[in-house]
């Protein structure tokens, strides 16, 4: 079962797109889209797929920029500000699962900065832009410093290069995939779900 609404955030009304697993659900799944892209990227739509048959609440949500017809990203503190919101909705409607928020490029780094503040048990970033291309100097991998369970999934030719792993991160490399992760997006899901039943957060 699908439906999409809109939920109003300080930013704006954000669209939210979920989908419902056939019985009733062990986990709730945000994922949010690149800066560029929409909620129907290859990766995000084989995810929520596979996450759905596993048993997940999958929430993908478009942040109030694209959902008002712009394609400039917001300020990193209004997709904060609007994915808080978004998820402390959604959080209230399923409030009896683990949550574990994520998304590909700039939305995996949205839900970094704000995974504590919103009580996630784990991330999920795909394509996680560790610096701007030909940029390595300028790396964003304190937002990977969470403290929570995280799994990255980084193409081997992503211009904006690969996070190395840490205490509490695990960094799986696609081969021959590039930022976009759009070579086997079936490959990537299997990936986060596999990582997701190791912890016990799907149907087993």
């Amino acid at each position: 079962m699908a439906l999409t609404e809109e939920i109003p955030t300080p930013r704006g009304p954000a669209r939210v797109d979920v989908d419902l697993p056939a019985g009733s659900p062990v986990g709730l799944l945000v994922l949010g889209h690149g800066a560029g892209g929409g909620v129907d990227a290859p990766d995000l739509v084989a995810v929520r797929d596979a996450a759905v048959a596993a048993g997940l609440v999958v929430a993908r949500v478009t942040q109030p920029y694209r959902v008002a017809g712009r394609r400039a990203p917001a300020p990193a503190g209004q997709l904060d500000e609007a994915w808080t919101a978004v998820v402390s909705a959604l959080r209230e409607r399923w409030p009896g699962v683990p949550l574990v928020v994520g998304g590909r490029s700039s939305g995996a780094r949205v839900a970094c900065r704000t995974a504590p503040a919103v009580g996630a048990v784990a991330l999920v970033a795909l394509a996680f832009p560790l610096h701007p291309p030909g940029r390595p100097e300028r790396s964003r991998a304190d937002e990977l410093v969470t403290g929570l369970p995280t799994l990255v999934v980084n193409g081997d030719r992503d211009p904006f290069g690969v996070p190395a792993a840490g205490p509490a991160v695990r960094v799986v490399t696609r081969p021959g995939e590039r930022h976009d992760l759009r070579k086997d997006p079936a490959g990537t899901a299997a990936v986060v779900i596999d990582w997701l039943r190791a912890h016990g957060w799907t149907t087993p």
